[in-house]
């Protein structure tokens, strides 16, 4: 009876599964894992299982295949730190998000859209974000295909029916007393800046908040605002289409050169203290010191604290926000930790230019919406944001850790910077590779990255920008594969 028994198990383990006709007997010996994650990666990039289907039960698919359960677990975790997949409780293991195609030959090179020069135009981004490519490594562009669909639904759900009818009315230009409330308070848990509610206007990112700035600062007779060199090309366009002159500053790996600032002239600088963007630098304590002095003497800081929030080899860092209110104006929003397309973010100003950005505020639109900035708080004050953002960190390590193998694997003569937080590497190049030449080629491969020319208003080592937070490991090294073969 025993043997009977154990020969009908034998025989199912040779059948395999019906679901997708998967035959055990193709995987590798001690590879079990790798093999079936590659066969649902593959049969979700083909459509086989849809984006909204789910998948079978690991109990269930171990026993059909005849394996351990943890085979098929492990599997499903790895889909799942891709951005592939996501668990929904009871509703099991979901398809959420669909890879690239697997590719087995290099990909077609094609005449490339004309998108790189050495002097890009403020439409540079819109005409990147359209180019096509098989593998996005754009910096500053969070896993989309991670946002917390769920808790953002039981977010709104809440909201929805607490919901008052004249909440639904117009309401206050700096935003909802909820939102105002729960940034104060993730400011205080994470940042380490006190700030009274009534202090925080909510604006539509970032961009917003600089143009606001930029208006008041102008009615002040500020026209020129230093910034980093180098530093955001994006941040350079927003502050150039207000007016506003902006002298280069340099970063070397203590970050801003603040005895070069006064040089400039500048009564105001922009700097991303935390994660400096885009050499990932942090700005050291015997400089942030000197800027403080700078700033008690009359200098206005911008703090741009754009992705501070990820980190992983390091311990934070404070904002500077919190070390000098009356001489800092701080910005933050939750691009880079939930999606851009959500438009909402913050700043603080010094209470002698609060009423007057508030008033800049009321004239552009009003106030942002109500009811996602509602959502918005619910997620922060009920703790779905912490729990978000640890799950990131963890996927964002092994995508961190997967592009730099794939740097040292594929482009021996790089040197990698800035991997200790935030969402991109800064590589660098021997000195005869032009970094726009090779980004366009790569592109003409199907392979998306930022030169680290366009950044610097001074000339700067060859490099690249490279975001590693939307893409699977498996497609990083098949990038940076590329970017091997398109490098002279």
């Amino acid at each position: 009876m025993g043997r009977a028994k154990a020969v009908a198990l034998e025989g199912s383990i040779t059948a395999g599964a019906d679901f997708l006709q998967l035959d055990i007997g193709e995987a590798p010996p001690g590879g079990r894992a790798d093999w079936l994650a590659a066969r649902l990666r593959a049969a979700i990039a083909d459509g086989r299982v849809p984006v909204g289907a789910r998948l079978p039960a690991s109990r269930v698919l171990a026993g059909e295949l005849g394996v351990s359960r943890g085979v098929v677990t492990e599997a499903y975790q790895r889909l799942g730190e891709d951005g592939h997949v996501a668990g929904r409780g009871r509703a099991g293991t979901v398809v959420v998000a669909t890879p690239a195609a697997v590719v087995s030959r290099p990909p077609t090179p094609r005449r490339p859209p004309r998108v790189f020069t050495d002097r890009p135009g403020v439409e540079v981004f819109d005409a990147l974000r359209a180019a096509p490519a098989e593998v996005d490594l754009t910096p500053g562009v969070p896993d989309l295909a991670a946002f917390p669909r769920a808790a953002w639904l039981r977010a709104e759900r809440t909201v929805l029916n607490r919901l008052t009818p004249a909440a639904l009315g117009y309401g206050d230009p700096t935003g909802t007393p909820a939102l105002r409330l729960a940034v104060a308070n993730w400011l205080a848990r994470n940042r380490g800046i006190r700030v009274d509610p009534a202090e925080v206007v909510v604006v539509a990112g970032v961009s917003q908040a600089l143009g606001l700035l930029a208006q008041v600062l102008h009615a002040h007779d500020v026209h020129t605002v230093a910034v980093e060199d180098p530093g955001s090309l994006g941040v350079r366009q927003h502050l150039a289409n207000w007016g506003l002159a902006i002298p280069p500053v340099p970063v070397d790996d203590q970050g801003l050169r603040v005895d070069l600032l006064a040089a400039t002239g500048a009564p105001a600088v922009l700097l991303t203290p935390a994660h400096q963007f885009p050499t990932g630098v942090v700005l050291d304590g015997e400089r942030r010191r000197r800027l403080l002095a700078w700033a008690r003497d009359g200098g206005l800081v911008v703090e741009d604290d754009y992705d501070a929030e990820h980190r992983y080899d390091r311990p934070p860092v404070p904002a500077l926000r919190g070390m000098l209110p009356d001489r800092v104006c701080y910005t933050g929003s939750v691009s880079k930790l939930l999606a851009p397309a959500l438009r909402i973010g913050w700043m603080l100003v010094p209470p002698r230019l609060h009423a007057e950005v508030v008033a800049a505020k009321r004239m552009a639109d009003l106030g942002n919406a109500a009811l996602p900035q509602l959502v918005l708080a619910e997620l922060m004050e009920s703790g779905a944001m912490e729990r978000h953002l640890r799950m990131l960190r963890h996927r964002h390590v092994r995508r961190r850790d997967a592009m730099i193998r794939a740097v040292r694997a594929h482009l021996p003569g790089a040197v990698v910077h800035g991997a200790a937080a935030g969402l991109h590497l800064l590589v660098t190049l021997p000195d005869e590779v032009d970094d726009v030449a090779l980004a366009a080629e790569a592109l003409r491969r199907g392979v998306k990255v930022q030169p680290l020319s366009w950044h610097g208003q001074r000339p700067q080592p060859p490099g690249l920008v490279l975001g590693y937070a939307a893409t699977a490991p498996s497609e990083i090294d098949r990038a940076l594969a590329t970017l091997a073969h398109c490098l002279p």
